[in-house]
């Protein structure tokens, strides 16, 4: 399976919307579906569970796929993948969600939370990265504080062996901050910025680099 597996260094840090950027760009060259095996906290419509971040993934790729097949395990609770499985009497682990991302195109799997955030039983979302091995993409919140995340972050990934793409700094609101700089200075890593005043520039760094 070839494809990217999307984490962040924490929640809220526009982990979908850029892995949505992210789908629109790779997709200009290929085909691209999307999974996001579990997601906590759907909204209940009628009978049914609404998606949010599965179904923006799903807008965003050029593969038709039925919303259940993008997003496998979806639940009402708000709180870890792991708690919402549990409370909800759902067999969930590992292997459960390896099969929910199956693809036989090329797939971008975006997690739930960071990395060390619980998913499934006993299963961390570094166990899922790992179990797939992925390329990683980390979103860091462009902001103070972010250096630290991004190398946390890092090191997880680097101690399993996985493969970071890239760092991507999510600038909510524009800042004079070097993190992108610094980052790469002590990771050891490429990194791209998103920032609201030039999307283009990201997405020209983003193909010299992934596409």
């Amino acid at each position: 399976m070839k494809g990217l597996f999307i984490s962040g260094s924490g929640t809220d840090v526009g982990k979908t919307f850029i892995a949505t950027k992210l789908v629109r760009l790779l997709g200009k060259t290929r085909q691209v579906s999307v999974r996001k095996p579990v997601e906590s906290d759907c909204q209940l419509v009628g009978k049914r569970l609404v998606t949010k971040d599965a179904a923006a993934l799903l807008e965003s790729s050029n593969v038709d796929e039925d919303i259940n097949t993008v997003c496998a395990y979806q639940f009402s609770q708000c709180c870890s993948a792991e708690q919402a499985s549990i409370a909800s009497g759902v067999d969930l682990g590992l292997n459960q969600l390896v099969d929910a991302c199956a693809s036989d195109h090329y797939v971008v799997v975006e997690g739930a939370g960071g990395l060390l955030s619980p998913i499934a039983l006993n299963t961390l979302n570094i166990d899922l990265a790992v179990a797939l091995d992925l390329p990683v993409v980390i979103v860091v919140k462009d902001e103070l504080g972010a250096v630290n995340q991004a190398l946390l972050t890092l090191k997880v990934a680097t101690q399993h062996q996985l493969t970071v793409a890239c760092v991507v700094l999510n600038q909510f609101e524009p800042n004079s901050l070097n993190n992108a700089e610094v980052i790469e200075h002590y990771g050891g890593c490429k990194v791209v910025v998103y920032t609201d005043q030039s999307p283009n520039d990201f997405e020209l760094s983003l193909q010299k680099l992934l596409v």
